[in-house]
């Protein structure tokens, strides 16, 4: 998957990509919601290796006009038929200034346009009002 907005670029991840992931997957506040905890650097090579290629689910997010990764956008098949999961994580300088809506935007249009899949769907733990609003500026709905 390669997207481009007017701001961002959503690309499979790199070898060389591993330190700006670091930046924010080892933060505990980052990672606080995250099923996963914080990620040392071997954890963090080994997460890049495992999104590449055809098993990826976990795509890098990169400011337009850098050559910096600043968060990661999950998108992936999810249980039925043309169903997909997106979500996202943002190192800690680069949440609430628009980037996480702006790629889920992007990875929705690929989703719908490209993939023609019918239907969207994400998660999180209640306390991340953040993802909420975020997923509310995509469009979705709350279930449940």
């Amino acid at each position: 998957m390669h997207i481009v907005t007017e701001r961002l670029v959503i690309r499979e991840f790199e070898p060389g990509d591993w330190q700006d992931v670091l930046l924010y997957t080892s933060d505990p506040v980052v990672m606080k919601y995250m099923t996963e905890a914080v990620f040392p650097q071997e954890t963090v090579k080994l997460f890049l290796a495992e999104n590449r290629g055809d098993q990826a689910r976990k795509y890098a997010v990169m400011l337009k006009m850098e050559e910096q990764v600043i968060g990661h956008i999950v998108f992936h098949p999810w249980f039925g038929e043309n169903t997909y999961e997106i979500g996202w994580i943002f190192n800690s300088s680069y949440q609430n200034k628009g980037y996480a809506p702006g790629a889920g935007r992007g990875v929705r249009q690929y989703g719908f346009e490209v993939l023609n899949i019918h239907r969207i769907i994400a998660t999180c733990q209640s306390e991340t009002i953040p993802s909420y609003r975020v997923m509310e500026k995509l469009g979705m709905r709350r279930e449940g």
